[in-house]
This record gives structure tokens, C-alpha cells and sequence, in this order.
């Protein structure tokens, strides 16, 4: 099995003095948007998200995010915004509200050409089939949505039942990301959810023979008494069963902000080496399979469309990670759910209830966000190419959008504890991340986040 590989040559690779460790264990946001949600306000509501929507053109393209704020149960290393679910009748509000602000958007807007639709959570399989094909085909009266839209969810494999997937496929639903973490019993009843290998591949056979063959994994190192041989095996028997894409995070123990995360055991956590060596194995494991290496976390095939876009420098980073999306707008649908417009970026409410009372009176849910400026457009270029590509020339991305090619050279200060430690190299404006440096690519992007240190809000470690 091509888990049973020696780690010596792993060890060898990841091992770090003191000074990388230290730099490994550094907190730094994830730069799935720039500038980050913490730095998001209350200046930015309801009649700017409609003033926006209103700008838009009419051959604007669009992504539309539903987020489903309800789960089975609260796994105890999730992160999500999303809070454990009993009952249906919360899931019937749940649709009507969002029913509601599908026409409230739609009616605000010009454009309609959908480029891709996201759902996550959450586990919006919790909707239910019938729900779920309401709401789709809400989408689709109000949209332009076909044959050129991806269409893809977030999936529970334990609660996939044959009546979801049809509704799934009868809704044009064509990628699927399934939850997996891990494959280890012990490591799932450590992190709150044990979910057999039987169960993901029961699941993987469902979504296919229904039609709904692009799928994507979603995998973690980090985790409790989770072990490198762990993280092998899990990676091996998930590459076995040949989805398109799978992203190996690592887990982000942040239990002042998600405070179930306090269920899980600090002292089975790995260190900074531990979790080096975790992300090496599972690399190593996956490009054995057959998989590409794709940004900081993310595997792909290589002739899925994002290997492409990787290879030829037009992949994209949003809220739903490394992507082939290059839709002018991302609109938010949901509670807590967060969008993009060309002049800013929109936050929904983060309670169900503030969320549905402002749907239900024709209002937007826009409770935070921020407009940005010449510079954060140009900041945050730098970023999204260093966490794409592993290298940018700041100087001429400043110059390309009308800036002085020395107006980042601030940045210079805080890459050459990178630079030092082999992780990075500089030359004139062009910083590019060596092998061994490219999990440490947050904290090069934090060199050129202006507002990193004005900030409060606490961040997971860097690796």
C-alpha cells in the first residue's frame, strides 16, 4: 500500500532549527480574501450591498454562496458557522427566508449569467431533497443557470441517501465535496466524528451512479493523536477511491473562537514539526497516486481544470479556497454567508434571526463589510499570486494597477526572516517561496497585509 512508505526521507525534509519552528508556529490569517473578515465593519449595510448590486452590468458574470447554518451534530474540531439541528421546521424558515432573498438579489441586479453556484455549511444536505429542489429552481426562474454553470455542495457522507442525490443531479448539481478528515478510528472519536471508510466510498458510489461525478475530498492533518501514519493511510484509501480534487488542511485549534473546540485534548495536538512532517507525508502520499500539487493545500488530477489553471498562472482564491472561478460578483445567500462585489466586500448577518427579519422586510442582511480602496485592490493582488503561484513581483502588480512599483517595498522587513531561513528568496520586487518554504507562504503574505497589525483579532498558526 502506498501508505506503508518510509518517513525517514519526510522527517529528513520538514526538519527545522528553532528559528523555522518559531516562524512555523507564528499566527497568520489564511488570505482567503483580502482584506481579511476581521478587519470587516458596520460602515458597510444594507442600501451599499443594494447600491452595488445595482452597478453591476448586465454582462456581469456571477457566483452565488448558499450557507446552511445546520448539522446532524458539531463535530468537535469544525470551524463552521453552523450550530447542531433537531427539528425540521427551522429547515422549512430556513428555505422560505432564503426563497425570499434569492427574489430580493435578483430584483436589484442586472445580471444574471451564474458562473457557479456553492453551497456549504453546515450541511446543506440537511435541507432535504424536496427543499433543495425548491430553492434550485428558485435559482434558475430568477438566473441565468445551464449548462455553463458549476454547481457543487458540501456533503455529510453519513447522512447521503439515494432521494438527496437524485434531487442533486434533477438540479444540475455537478461537483460534490465530501467531509472525510480522516479514515483512523481513534483519530475520529478524538476530533467528534467517526465516519467509517465503508461510508465515504457507500457515498462516492451514490453521487456517481447518480450522475454527479466530479467530486472533491476534504482532508486534515493536525488532528488529535492523529500520527504521520495516520495521515498516510487516510490519504492512500482516499486517493483509492479517485476524486478530481482533495484539500489537506490542517487543523486550526482555535477555541476562544469555537468553543467546542475545547472538547478536543490540547495535549494530543501536534507540535510545528509534527504538523511539517503531517503535510509532507500527505503530500508525498497523494503525488504518489497519480495527483498535481496545487497552492498551499489542494491536489488535483492532471487534467482537471484546476491543474490547468494552476499550470498556466489563472487560478483564483476565494472564501471556498483555490478555485476556477473568475466571476465578476460573488452574491452571499444565508446567514453569516460573505460576498464579493467589484467595489467591496458584503457580510450577511451571523443570527438566524437578525438574518430572516431583515429578508422579510425587503431589507438586505448586510451587517458588516468594506469598501476597498485603489490600495487594497492592489495589496490584495499580491497576496492572491503569492498564495497561487508561490512567487509575485510586487513592483510590477503595483505598477498594473497605477501604483508607484515601490509602494509596497515596506513589505521588504518582514520577508527576511523567510529569506534567512531558506523559506523565501528575494530579487529586486520578486519574492518567490523555495521548496521547502512554500507552507510557510501565509506569513509571506502577511508582509504585504497593511492592516495585519492594526488589528486584534487572533489568527491560527501559520503551519
Amino acid at each position: 500500500m502506498l501508505y506503508a512508505r518510509s518517513f525517514a526521507s519526510a522527517n529528513d525534509e520538514t526538519r527545522m532549527n528553532s528559528a523555522s519552528l518559531a516562524l512555523a508556529e507564528r499566527a497568520a490569517p489564511r488570505y482567503t480574501s483580502y482584506p481579511t473578515a476581521p478587519h470587516f465593519s458596520a460602515a458597510v449595510g444594507p442600501e451599499q450591498t443594494r447600491q452595488w448590486l445595482g452597478e453591476l452590468s448586465e454582462a456581469a458574470t456571477l457566483s452565488l454562496y448558499f450557507h446552511v447554518p445546520f448539522c446532524a451534530e458539531i463535530c468537535a474540531y469544525c470551524g463552521c458557522h453552523t450550530k447542531a439541528l433537531r427539528q425540521e421546521a427551522p429547515l422549512t424558515v430556513y428555505k422560505e427566508t432564503l426563497l425570499r432573498e434569492i427574489e430580493l438579489v435578483a430584483g436589484a441586479t442586472r445580471a444574471r449569467r451564474v458562473a457557479g453556484i456553492h453551497w456549504g455549511g453546515g450541511t446543506p444536505g440537511m435541507l432535504g431533497p424536496a427543499r433543495f429542489l425548491e430553492i434550485s429552481e428558485s435559482i434558475a426562474r430568477h438566473f441565468d443557470v445551464g449548462a455553463h454553470t458549476e454547481h457543487a455542495i458540501e456533503l455529510d457522507p453519513r447522512l447521503l441517501a439515494e432521494p438527496l442525490v437524485e434531487a442533486l443531479a434533477r438540479a444540475g448539481v455537478n461537483r460534490a465535496s465530501l467531509g472525510v478528515q480522516d479514515f483512523n478510528p481513534h483519530v475520529q472519536e478524538a476530533a467528534g466524528r467517526v465516519q467509517p471508510y465503508e461510508t465515504v466510498a457507500r457515498a462516492v458510489e451514490l453521487l456517481r451512479r447518480g450522475g454527479v461525478e466530479a467530486l472533491n475530498f476534504d482532508l486534515m492533518y493536525g488532528l488529535p493523536h492523529q500520527t504521520r501514519e495516520d495521515v498516510a493511510r487516510t490519504a492512500a484509501l482516499a486517493a483509492g477511491l479517485a476524486p478530481a480534487r482533495l484539500a489537506v488542511f490542517g487543523y486550526a485549534h482555535v477555541p476562544w473562537f469555537k468553543t467546542h473546540q475545547k472538547l478536543i485534548d490540547a495535549a494530543a495536538l501536534a507540535g510545528a514539526a509534527e504538523r511539517l512532517a503531517q503535510a509532507e507525508v500527505a503530500r508525498e502520499t497523494l503525488e504518489a497516486a497519480g495527483y498535481v500539487s496545487i497552492g498551499l493545500d489542494h491536489f488535483a488530477l492532471p487534467d482537471d481544470p484546476l491543474t490547468r489553471a494552476a499550470r498556466e498562472g489563472r487560478m483564483r482564491r476565494n472564501f471556498q479556497g483555490y478555485t476556477t472561478d473568475a466571476a465578476n460578483a460573488l452574491l452571499p445567500f444565508g446567514v453569516s454567508s460573505i460576498g464579493r462585489l467589484p467595489q467591496g466586500y458584503v457580510g450577511n448577518a451571523g443570527d438566524n434571526a437578525g438574518w430572516r427579519r431583515s429578508i422579510e422586510a425587503g431589507r438586505f442582511a448586510t451587517t458588516r463589510g468594506l469598501a476597498f480602496t485603489p490600495e487594497d485592490i492592489a495589496r490584495g493582488a499580491v497576496i492572491e499570486r503569492l498564495m497561487c503561484d508561490f512567487s509575485v513581483d510586487y513592483g510590477e502588480e503595483a505598477r498594473a494597477r497605477h501604483f508607484a512599483p515601490d509602494s509596497f517595498d515596506a513589505a521588504a522587513p518582514g520577508l527576511e526572516a523567510l529569506v534567512a531561513q531558506g523559506l523565501a528568496e528575494v530579487s529586486g520586487r520578486r519574492v518567490a517561496m523555495t521548496p521547502a518554504g512554500r507552507p510557510f507562504v501565509r506569513l509571506a503574505a502577511a508582509a504585504f497585509d497593511a492592516y495585519l497589525e492594526s488589528g486584534a483579532a487572533r489568527h491560527s498558526a501559520a503551519v
